[in-house]
């Protein structure tokens, strides 16, 4: 599950900037809509809107990267963080796996970037 997440958190990261280069040419400001829309607090958000149309695996694979153990910096906010940590092994699982999954997920009004 950790590998997911490490591989979800770089495929989410890609999929924001390629949305966020589009809405402006100022780089601060550029930096500042990226940063918020790959920070914890945002990805756990994304997570519970996506959670109603997730299939039983899919489900399984955030409750499994959900439990993974936290790292030390990340504590004080466990929930936000494990949430986070959730949606960024499901981007990587259907990165690996699913692609066409990930398209309609990242596509859907759910998690388009340029409207949040």
């Amino acid at each position: 599950m950790r590998n997911y997440a490490y591989l979800g958190d770089a495929v989410w990261e890609l999929h924001v900037r390629e949305s966020t280069v589009k809405l402006t040419n100022n780089a601060k400001d550029l930096h500042k809509i990226t940063t918020g829309m790959v920070k914890a607090e945002f990805q756990s958000e994304l997570l519970r809107r996506i959670e109603p149309v997730l299939t039983e695996e899919e489900q399984d694979i955030a409750r499994r990267a959900r439990n993974l153990s936290i790292p030390l910096a990340r504590r004080n906010n466990q929930s936000e963080y494990r949430q986070a940590t959730a949606f960024e092994a499901l981007i990587g699982w259907w990165y690996i796996h699913d692609k066409l999954r990930l398209q309609e997920l990242v596509s859907s009004e759910k998690l388009v970037v340029s409207s949040c």
